[in-house]
């Protein structure tokens, strides 16, 4: 903003400060919130999650990869807060899921799945108790599933193996996890992912490239994150660094293509922490 226009914004604040003092005509203010009296958000109007009332701080993921099927099939525990004292029920987000069971425990919890709603999906609803703190749900992904791209051997590079991948935001993790699927929440998490011989796994958070390749890759995310962030991929994976923090991913016939792309990416790095501070990620 040019200087003229800096001087005309501040008479015109200021001539607006000035005159007769009009307060006695204003409207009541509502009161403000006191602290026994914490002020809730509207819920998340892309959301069925009742997070005013309860909220999931940790995701722990054991699922298998079905090429065939194309499904995602396993469990997926919940741990919880709690908000505002015991919730009687934890309502989350899914979309095309096949829900097998709902436990705690190892006893099983009453659960109903809504209708679905348009792009929504629909509601899972579980009955707690008040002492309810784990929740484990089993389940399978519809080979439709919004979230999920499953490509097959001729789609790939080397078209020697099918390849799948995640795409969770804006809303479609909910269509690969049953889960309180809003930027509201954010969780840490924790997942064992079983593949056919000779796929890797990888997914967004930490995990070992010299990982044995004997079907059964783990990862962990201990840094909160919102579920637009959950991200899964498997396929014939090769592994290349790009710094001592960076690394990259891709078939093999475009692996060096691939770090070639994205050899820029340490300098972004070090660009962000001289505006932002640390990089807290890992590799």
């Amino acid at each position: 903003m040019r200087t003229g226009a800096w001087l005309m914004l501040l008479a015109a604040l200021s001539a607006s400060g000035c005159g007769r003092d009009n307060s006695s005509e204003r409207s009541p203010q509502p009161p403000a919130h006191t602290a026994s009296e914490p002020e809730r958000p509207d819920p998340d109007p892309h959301s069925f999650a009742n997070t005013n009332e309860v909220q999931v701080e940790h995701l722990v993921l054991d699922l298998s990869v079905d090429f065939d099927a194309l499904k995602l099939v396993g469990s997926a525990t919940l741990a919880l807060e709690p908000v505002a004292g015991p919730a009687a029920t934890l309502v989350l987000d899914t979309r095309d899921l096949e829900i097998d069971s709902v436990r705690s425990g190892g006893q099983e919890l009453d659960w109903s799945l809504g209708a679905a709603d348009g792009f929504m999906g629909a509601p899972l609803t579980v009955a707690l108790a008040p002492e309810t703190r784990t929740v484990t749900i089993r389940y399978r992904t519809s080979p439709a599933a919004s979230g999920l791209q499953w490509l097959s051997r001729a789609q790939t590079a080397g078209r020697r193996a099918p390849f799948l991948f995640s795409q969770s935001q804006a809303i479609h993790a909910r269509s690969w996890v049953p889960i309180q699927d809003t930027p509201r929440v954010r969780f840490t998490f924790e997942a064992t992912i079983r593949t056919p011989p000779g796929l890797r796994a990888v997914m967004g958070a930490g995990n070992d490239p010299e990982a044995r390749d004997d079907g059964t890759y783990r990862f962990e995310m201990p840094q909160p994150i919102p579920s637009y962030l959950l991200a899964l991929a498997v396929g014939e994976l090769q592994f290349a660094p790009l710094s001592e923090r960076a690394g990259i991913y891709a078939e093999p016939e475009v692996l060096s293509a691939a770090v070639a792309e994205f050899a820029g990416t340490e300098a972004m790095i070090e660009a962000c922490e001289a505006l932002f501070g640390p990089y807290r990620w890992g590799r």
